[in-house]
C-alpha cells in the first residue's frame, strides 16, 4: 500500500513539474529574418543593416533600412516581415498589420513567420471590425492571474 501511494506521489508531483513548465515558458524575442538567397546583394545588406539597428532598438534607423529592402526585394515575406516589426515597434500598427500580412502570403510555409507572435494579432484579414492591436509587447504570466475562464 505504500508504495502504491509513494507511485502515485511521484506520478503525480510529475506530471505537475511538466504542467508547471509550459506555464512558464518565456515566448522567443521577436527577432528580424535573414532574406533568402534569392534576394538582391543590396537587399540583404540593407536587411543586416536594419536587423542590427533593431537589436539595439534604434526602431526609426531600421524601419528606414527595412523600407529601402522591401524596396529592393518586393517579393520577399521575410523583408516585409522586418519592416513590420520595425513598424510595430514604432506604433505604427495599421501599416505593420498589412506588411505582416503580406509576409504571410509571400511565404505560406514560413512557420516563423506565421507563427510569430506579432502577426497572430493580424490573423484574419477579412475582420475589420477586430479591434486593432497596439504594438506586440511580450507579456509574462502570472501565476494565479485567472488565464482560464472561471479563474481555475
Amino acid at each position: 500500500m505504500a508504495t502504491m501511494i509513494s507511485r502515485v506521489t511521484i506520478l503525480g508531483l510529475m506530471v505537475l513539474l511538466l504542467v508547471g513548465a509550459g506555464c512558464f515558458q518565456k515566448r522567443k524575442p521577436l527577432v528580424p529574418l535573414a532574406l533568402d538567397g534569392e534576394a538582391r546583394p543590396q537587399a540583404m545588406t540593407l536587411t543586416e543593416q536594419g536587423t542590427q539597428a533593431y537589436q539595439t532598438q534604434q526602431f526609426e534607423e531600421a524601419k528606414r533600412y527595412f523600407e529601402q529592402a522591401v524596396t529592393e526585394a518586393p517579393k520577399s515575406g521575410p523583408a516585409h516581415y522586418n519592416y513590420a516589426l520595425a513598424l510595430n515597434a514604432l506604433g505604427e500598427s495599421e501599416v505593420a498589420r498589412q506588411h505582416f500580412l503580406e509576409a504571410a502570403d509571400l511565404s505560406p510555409g514560413d512557420k516563423v513567420i506565421w507563427d510569430s507572435p506579432a502577426l497572430s494579432p493580424y490573423g484574419n484579414p477579412e475582420n475589420k471590425n477586430k479591434k486593432k492591436p497596439g504594438p506586440y509587447t511580450p507579456r509574462r504570466s502570472a501565476f494565479g492571474s485567472g488565464g482560464m475562464p472561471g479563474g481555475y
